[in-house]
């Protein structure tokens, strides 16, 4: 996988968040960057989940 592109996973675990999607969305670009770095170094989905709840908290707010 190359640096740029979006994780497959990252990408399915935002359909099953809307909130964490909605956060996302509203992510500067350097923001972004620094979600998908943490998502490219997620090893299970597990940690995909625990990354989309994160997303999700910081929408709340």
């Amino acid at each position: 996988m190359r640096s740029e592109e979006i994780p497959s996973g990252f990408v399915s675990a935002l359909i099953r968040n809307e909130e964490a999607t909605n956060a996302y969305a509203m992510m500067t670009k350097e923001e972004k960057n620094v979600v998908l770095k943490k998502a490219r170094s997620a090893q299970s989905r597990q940690e995909m989940d625990k990354l989309m709840a994160e997303l999700a908290r910081e929408a709340a707010f």
